[in-house]
C-alpha cells in the first residue's frame, strides 16, 4: 500500500482524493492545506491526518505526494518532495515562469525521483483510442490536426488575473495534446485572439477567444480553437486528418438518446464541464501513477512535457503580441 500526502483540498484535490482512496494500492495518509477547516474535513472523510508541509515531507511512511494546491506553490513543493525522496504527482502547471520550471526540474533530475505532470486529457479513453489508431497506421501520415476546446462559461475576472492568461491556463492542455497526438514537437507557433465574451476579461489583460496554429517538422499542422464560452456545455473535440483518412473524437454527451420527430431531431448537449467529461481520464491517470510507483512503467507525462507545454504557451503569447509566427526553442 502506498501512502500519499495530498496537498490542496479544493476542487481538483477532492477529485484526486476520491481516486486515491478508491484505488486498492493507495491511501491518503496526510492532508496539507492552509485552510485548516477544509483540511480537517477531508482528512476525517478518508481517515487521514492533517499535517504541515514539513511534517509530510519528513514522514518516512509517506511514499508519494499529490500536489493540487495553488499554482504558485507547485514548484516549491516539487523541490521539497524531490529532496525528501518522494515520488511526485503534480497538477499542471509546474509554474507560470519558464525559468522557475527549469530550475525546479533540475532539482527533480538530481534527486532521481519519479514525477508525473497532470495533463489528464492524455488519459481520456476517446483520445487514447484516437492516438492508438493513428500509431497503428490507420490514416497514414498525419497532415492536419484540429483541437476544439470551449468552456461552458467564462471564469470570473479575479481568476483571470492570477491564472497566467488563457494560453498558460486553458490552451496549455491543448498544446500538450497536440504534441502527444502528433508525436513530435512544433517548430513554430502562430496565435490570434480577441476578447469577445466578457469585457472584464479584457480589462484584466487577457483574451477569451484564441486560435493557435502549430507547424511540425514533418510538415503537418495543428489548429487549436479555444473559447471561454460555448453556451451548450463543455466542447471537447479532436479531428486528425491523414494521407489515408481521418480520425475523429467527438463530444461526450449527457446521454445518447436522440429524439427524431416530424418537425426536428434533437440530441443531448455535451457534458457540462471537465469534472464530468474527464472523470474516466482522472481515474486512468491515477492508475498510471500507481504503475509508476510500482516500477512497471515510466511517467507518460514527465516534467519535460510540462516544460514544453509552457514553452508553447509562451510562444503563443509572444505571437499574439508581435502579430508574427514565433519559432519554438526550449
Amino acid at each position: 500500500m502506498f501512502n500519499i500526502a495530498l496537498f490542496g483540498c479544493g476542487r481538483i484535490g477532492k477529485v484526486h482524493a476520491v481516486n486515491i482512496a478508491a484505488h486498492p494500492k493507495t491511501q491518503i495518509k496526510a492532508v496539507i492545506d492552509p485552510y485548516t477547516e477544509g483540511a480537517q474535513q477531508l482528512a476525517s472523510q478518508y481517515g487521514a491526518e492533517v499535517m504541515s508541509v514539513e511534517q509530510a515531507m519528513s514522514d518516512p511512511d509517506i511514499h508519494a505526494v499529490c500536489i493540487c494546491s495553488a499554482t504558485d506553490t507547485h514548484a516549491d513543493l516539487i523541490e521539497q518532495a524531490a529532496k525528501a525522496g518522494k515520488a511526485i504527482f503534480c497538477e499542471k502547471p509546474i509554474d507560470l515562469s519558464l525559468a522557475r520550471v527549469k530550475a525546479c526540474l533540475s532539482v527533480v533530475e538530481e534527486s532521481g525521483v519519479k514525477m508525473l505532470v497532470g495533463f489528464n486529457r492524455r488519459y481520456d479513453p476517446q483520445f487514447r483510442t484516437l492516438k492508438e489508431l493513428f500509431e497503428s497506421g490507420a490514416i497514414g501520415k498525419a497532415e492536419t490536426l484540429v483541437i476544439t476546446s470551449r468552456d461552458p462559461s467564462p471564469p470570473p475576472a479575479d481568476y483571470v488575473k492570477v491564472s497566467g492568461g488563457i494560453f498558460r491556463d486553458m490552451s496549455i492542455h491543448d498544446l500538450d495534446m497536440a504534441r502527444y497526438i502528433m508525436g513530435e514537437d512544433p517548430v513554430s507557433v502562430s496565435a490570434h485572439g480577441a476578447c469577445l465574451v466578457d469585457p472584464a476579461i479584457g480589462e484584466a489583460g487577457d483574451i477569451d477567444n484564441a486560435v493557435i496554429v502549430l507547424n511540425f517538422p514533418s510538415g503537418a499542422m495543428a489548429t487549436i480553437i479555444n473559447s471561454r464560452r460555448s453556451g451548450y456545455g463543455y466542447d471537447q473535440r479532436i479531428e486528425l486528418h491523414g494521407s489515408k483518412g481521418m480520425l475523429k473524437a467527438g463530444n461526450v454527451r449527457e446521454h445518447l438518446v436522440e429524439h427524431w420527430g416530424e418537425e426536428n431531431c434533437a440530441a443531448a448537449k455535451p457534458q457540462h464541464f471537465f469534472l464530468e467529461r474527464y472523470k474516466e481520464a482522472y481515474i486512468s491517470e491515477w492508475q498510471h501513477f500507481v504503475d509508476v510507483l510500482e516500477g512497471k512503467t515510466e511517467p507518460m507525462c514527465s516534467g519535460i512535457d510540462g516544460e514544453m507545454a509552457l514553452v508553447l504557451a509562451e510562444a503563443a503569447l509572444d505571437s499574439l503580441n508581435s502579430h508574427k509566427a514565433v519559432g519554438v526553442s526550449e
